[in-house]
């Protein structure tokens, strides 16, 4: 049985005009492929879950949809439909999403969703990144890469910030001892980004 969230209903019904049937398309493309979803909202946009792991997520803003894999840099692309340049990938891996039209055929998708099933039933994780050190190039970890990946407004906020900005919501992310503090902390950047505003910007005058 498909279990679904009423919250992703109302996500979709709120979305722009043009939005509403690609996201619906794809949320019933997700639960056709792996019937065990369940679908939740994480960092005000939907997602789906596959055994207590994310699977993959969706988005929609005022111009287009955006769609992206958790594991997606692991998983096996032979015809070039993911990541094809930086545009795509700062938009999700399928890119600037306007209409049905820009997504690759349905088995297409439905063999990326499975092969991310398999990948969570052997156990691959989201490589986490060592924190960063006193080197100039920040690292970034790869799980907050593909949040803001999902949020172009705070991507393109965290892009634009100087390296020490940068520096303080990454520490502040990795420096979490749990992984909910982790989720929340990161569900707490995105929405500052989003707004244009420091770490610190609370204790601003």
């Amino acid at each position: 049985m498909t279990q679904t969230d009423p919250r992703i209903d109302t996500y979709i019904l709120k979305s722009a005009v043009f939005a509403i049937p690609i996201l619906t398309y794809l949320r019933e493309l997700v639960h056709a492929t792996c019937p065990e979803a369940t679908e939740t909202m994480k960092w005000s946009f939907p997602h789906f879950e596959y055994k207590g792991s994310i699977l993959c997520s969706m988005a929609s803003f005022k111009q287009h949809c955006a769609f992206g894999f958790w594991l997606g840099s692991k998983l096996t692309d032979p015809h070039n439909l993911l990541a094809s340049g930086d545009e795509k990938t700062a938009m999700g891996q399928l890119g600037r999403i306007t209409s049905l039209d820009d997504l690759p055929k349905g088995n297409y998708l439905s063999g990326f969703i499975r092969e991310a099933m398999q990948l969570i039933d052997s156990g691959v994780k989201q490589t986490k990144e060592p924190k960063p050190t006193a080197s100039k190039e920040l690292i970034v970890p790869a799980y907050f890469k593909e949040a803001l990946q999902q949020n172009a407004e705070a991507l393109k906020t965290f892009t634009n910030f100087s390296y020490s900005q940068k520096k303080e919501y990454v520490e502040w992310i990795t420096e979490a001892k749990s992984d909910a503090t982790r989720e929340k902390r990161m569900g707490t950047a995105l929405e500052w980004l989003a707004e244009g505003k420091i770490r610190n910007w609370k204790y601003l005058r």
